[in-house]
């Protein structure tokens, strides 16, 4: 499964009264990880109980350029399994799957008994970017709008949970955030030439968006908006959703027995040449 792990989210950051990606005030990183801290505990009481109960969890964050996909990913998917929980950030598609039927290379990577998927961006671009910067046809854009909700029907009535987030950012902090990332070196990699031409289209992104929520906002797989201004404010708003919005997660955890060591631990040894390199601090 094609995937990408995201930075800790307990790492060094900013100072404290700094949100990240934007740098202006906001709910500090203390609080931040004060209040994020329990709710990643149930984060991995649900994936004991996805893997006791065999569901399917599927998560699709989804929003404009800078609005922080990647920060509520990571804030999710760090104290979990990595073979149980997959981040999935697809690239462009290749010549061959140009030819494919559009949902074909999204397919693989929908999760199996037990798994989490957290898609980065989704089959949602062909009702965004595409659209927007001229990588598709209207038509095929139209057909895409009718299409998704009977896709994503299929998926639901197969029995897999399925979570649609739109995250909302007001074009001054996406300025703000793309004026950091053209700042930070550590960021810079953020940055796309698409992105620098993306940014005047605020205005022909919110249309697709409009377009793309009335179409595809069902009973069975509807969107909720998180507001993301504050990042950290809206990473803690999405999971407190997500949890509540699934069933009883609650499962025994089991106990595990640390037994102690027969003998005196032992040092690892190497024979031959191989040695392991200097520690350098």
């Amino acid at each position: 499964m094609a995937e990408k792990k995201k930075g800790k989210g307990k790492g060094k950051g900013k100072a404290d009264g700094q949100r990240d990606g934007d740098g202006a005030a906001g709910l500090s990183k203390a609080d931040y990880l004060e209040r994020l801290e329990p709710l990643q505990l149930e984060l991995n009481g649900m994936a004991r109980w996805l893997q006791a109960s065999g569901q399917r969890l599927l998560v699709v964050i989804e929003g404009r350029d800078t609005a922080g996909k990647g920060g509520v990913i990571a804030a999710i998917a760090d104290t979990l399994s990595p073979r149980q929980c997959h981040v999935v950030a697809l690239g462009k598609p290749s010549e061959r799957e140009r030819t494919q039927w559009y949902f074909q290379r999204y397919v693989p990577h929908l999760p199996a008994a037990g798994e989490i998927v957290l898609f980065d961006r989704s089959w949602y671009n062909r009702a965004g970017v595409e659209p927007v910067m001229g990588f598709c046809t209207p038509a095929q854009t139209a057909a895409f709008l009718k299409q998704a909700p009977a896709f994503e029907k299929l998926l639901v009535d197969d029995g897999v949970l399925l979570f649609k987030y739109w995250l909302t950012v007001d074009q001054a902090q996406q300025e703000q955030r793309f004026a950091e990332r053209l700042a930070d070196p550590m960021k810079r990699w953020k940055l796309s030439p698409i992105d620098l031409e993306a940014h005047t289209k605020y205005a022909a992104y919110t249309a697709a968006r409009t377009a793309m929520l009335e179409a595809t906002h069902t009973r069975h797989a509807p969107w909720t908006l998180v507001d993301f201004n504050d990042q950290r404010a809206g990473r803690l708003t999405l999971i407190r959703h997500l949890l509540d919005h699934l069933p009883d997660t609650r499962v025994p955890e089991e106990k595990l027995v640390f037994s102690p060591l027969p003998g005196k631990p032992l040092t690892e040894t190497f024979s031959g040449k191989l040695r392991p390199l200097p520690t350098r601090v």
